[in-house]
């Protein structure tokens, strides 16, 4: 089992940024590719990001290219989304995901194997 705890949600406004973080325990954290996933209320789960296991692949949805960035430190097994020029619509819960069944990023949920509670972000305009 894989659990994952993310952090840095909470209120800002539009053109702001936030820094989500979240923290891997249980398994080897570089044995897992890493996602973030989206809800706002009302809406399916959404990708935003993702990154292979050694950190040098990275895919992004479009609505969040040139604005959000995700990396990671397997040092301290925490995966992060830094988010830059934040708009209303980007509102929603953000959760982190861990893919271990292969290395490389994968755009759907049913990719991944373990899933934090969520971060809940509100831009307000």
């Amino acid at each position: 089992q894989v659990q994952l705890v993310e952090s840095g949600g909470g209120l800002v406004q539009a053109g702001g940024s936030l820094r989500l973080s979240c923290v891997a325990s249980g398994r080897t954290f570089s044995n897992y590719a890493m996602g973030w996933f989206r809800q706002a209320p009302g809406k399916e789960r959404e990708f935003a990001a993702a990154i292979n296991r050694g950190g040098g692949g990275t895919l992004y949805a479009d609505f969040v290219k040139g604005r959000f960035t995700i990396s990671r430190d397997n040092a301290r097994n925490t995966v992060y989304l830094q988010m830059n020029s934040l708009k209303p619509e980007d509102t929603a819960v953000y959760y982190c995901a861990a893919r271990g069944r292969a290395s490389g990023t994968a755009q759907s949920s049913g990719s991944y194997d373990y899933w934090g509670q969520g971060t809940q972000v509100t831009v307000s305009s």
